[in-house]
């Protein structure tokens, strides 16, 4: 199985299953107030010319903490795209609750970066068609599980097979999260609702990572 996004420490974000894995690293916006941002951008840097494998992420604006989105978000955000699109590397995206500020922002690295990853992405389905034009891919989460979750339910649904993925957003290393066992099931719940054998699923899963690693 899998997991297109889940984390090994508070911030290191990891794509792996099936034998692939792919480490992604970045600034979190939630941590861009918090570093000595020149630092992080030239370490980021030195990190991605050392390991031509190396994705960028989680990256991208929050406004779940504040009503605006701090600049020092922006400047982190813009600097980071900018990384990835000199070194061609696929991307993980965060927009809680400013979805289409993250795609406005990149939008004009289409094709420099060859591939992006909207985690989390939920109730902005309008930008759907932009997204899939930049070669995006939308990751299906553990809010699947919720049977309230109508809207969500319905995107998982009706994604086009070739854009979606499945993550759990759970720390490895956090024996109480049971993040395999969260995977499972939301790889269960979603041949289900798509109406696939668990193992048609499984190959589309697998072939959209790649995809999405090394486009």
């Amino acid at each position: 199985m899998i997991d297109a996004h889940f984390h090994r420490r508070t911030y290191d974000t990891f794509l792996g299953g099936d034998g692939i894995e792919r480490r992604f690293s970045g600034v979190h916006p939630w941590q861009s107030a918090e570093i000595d941002m020149p630092s992080a951008m030239q370490s980021l840097e030195s990190s991605l010319a050392a390991d031509p494998a190396m994705g960028v992420g989680e990256i991208g604006l929050d406004r779940l903490k504040a009503r605006e989105i701090p600049e020092v978000q922006r400047q982190a955000f813009e600097r980071q795209l900018e990384l990835a699109a000199v070194y061609r590397r696929p991307v993980v995206l965060h927009g809680a609750k400013c979805w289409g500020e993250v795609v406005k922002a990149c939008r004009p690295y289409a094709g420099t970066i060859p591939s992006f990853l909207f985690h989390g992405f939920s109730r902005s389905e309008g930008l759907l068609a932009e997204i899939f034009s930049m070669n995006g891919f939308v990751s299906i989460g553990p809010a699947l599980l919720n049977d309230h979750a109508v809207n969500y339910r319905r995107l998982a649904a009706t994604l086009p097979p070739d854009r979606i993925l499945v993550e759990t957003d759970l720390a490895d290393d956090d024996p109480a999260a049971g993040r395999m066992d969260v995977l499972a099931d939301i790889h269960g719940s979603l041949a289900r609702l798509r109406g696939l054998a668990q193992a048609e699923l499984e190959s589309i899963l697998a072939a959209n990572a790649r995809r999405f690693m090394d486009p």
